[in-house]
């Protein structure tokens, strides 16, 4: 293991979607900036992410959101102990823009770089947020692309215990708020509708599979919505949007926290922890605390912008992979279909 009793700075790089961020970390908890480009008001109008319009976009933002990260950190990019980046899974062109940036860095400053698991990334937000939070616990990882419950053995060993068999749940809110009229993002949208509806109003599909198996179904849930928007159609009758969302978003949420509390049952660890894009979502959070805490489990989950795709949870994870010896070298190249765990 490196010697990081001195303070180690890392500047952190993501860009493997929509969001061009980068962030100053200290000591791998300590956020010193942290700036985010979102592009989500770019993609409104097509209803989710174009990949190539992506990848121009972060080509045009990169140096300035690093420059920006750099300047309300206080520091210089000679300050920097490590340039961490995410170099998959993702978008190709888009991880590559990022990518490249973190290793042109490292090589004009001979500073060591270390490329980071996206869905690492999002787990180790939890770091920044709760002090006292270490390995091992459960997480549940629920994001537009990606539905794992994973074992969080130590900083840098996990263990998939379940996973969707389809659609990601973040897929399903986003196809789900495009049928019903709501727009793109789908999750923020669903739950804010989900509010002023009755989560009861339509009896929604919730798939479990047998054998002890965790993993996840959400095409099922996402055809059913759609089947009773055309039999409604159909009919001429009127459709309740606010009723919809709420019907959704409670079957959905209902699967994850029954097969996370299951987990962290079988893995006997009293810590669960969210993250993600759809750890965002109020009634999980709610949901999960509720019926976790009845049991004796701790639940934590990050703030909402650390739920986002950001820098700041790169640069933390970086820095663990960097204290476990973990470095990358200059011919690291983008893995879009990188699994967890992979090197």
């Amino acid at each position: 293991m490196r010697d990081t009793k001195e303070d180690f700075y890392v500047l952190g790089i993501e860009t493997s979607c929509d969001e061009t961020s980068a962030a100053v970390v200290k000591n791998g908890r300590q956020v010193l900036s942290n700036v985010i480009s979102s592009q989500v008001c770019l993609f409104q109008k097509y209803g989710g992410v174009v990949p190539e319009i992506a990848s121009r976009k972060h080509v045009e933002l990169i140096v300035p959101v690093i420059s920006e990260a750099l300047e309300k950190s206080g520091m210089t990019l000679e300050d920097m102990n490590a340039i961490g980046v995410t170099y998959g899974p993702g978008l190709v062109g888009a991880l590559l823009v990022g990518l490249s940036a973190a290793k042109g860095l490292a090589f004009s400053l001979d500073k060591p770089l270390v490329g980071v698991h996206h869905i690492e990334g999002h787990i180790a937000a939890n770091y920044i947020d709760h002090p006292d939070l270490e390995p091992p616990f459960i997480c549940l990882v629920v994001s537009g692309g990606h539905s794992h419950i994973v074992y969080v053995a130590d900083y840098n060993q996990f263990e998939i215990l379940g996973q969707t068999r389809d659609d990601a749940a973040g897929e399903a809110f986003d196809k789900v708020a495009r049928a019903i009229g709501l727009g793109y993002p789908g999750g923020p949208l669903i739950d804010k509708a989900a509010r002023d509806g009755n989560p009861k109003a339509m009896a929604f599909p919730r798939v479990y599979f047998d054998q002890g198996s965790l993993d996840f179904s959400f095409s099922g849930i996402k055809t059913a919505v759609l089947n009773y928007l055309n039999g409604m159609q159909q009919k001429g009758e009127p459709i309740s949007v606010e009723d919809v969302a709420a019907s959704f978003q409670q079957a959905v949420v209902d699967v994850l926290v029954n097969n996370v509390l299951k987990a962290a049952r079988a893995k006997n660890t009293r810590n669960i922890a969210l993250a993600g894009g759809v750890a965002a979502n109020s009634l999980l959070r709610s949901q999960l605390k509720n019926f976790a805490e009845k049991e004796g489990f701790r639940v934590f989950y990050p703030s909402p912008v650390l739920c986002t795709d950001n820098a700041a949870m790169i640069a933390c994870a970086a820095f663990y992979e960097y204290k476990k010896g973990i470095v990358s070298s200059l011919d690291l190249n983008a893995v879009p279909g990188l699994k967890l765990g992979e090197r």
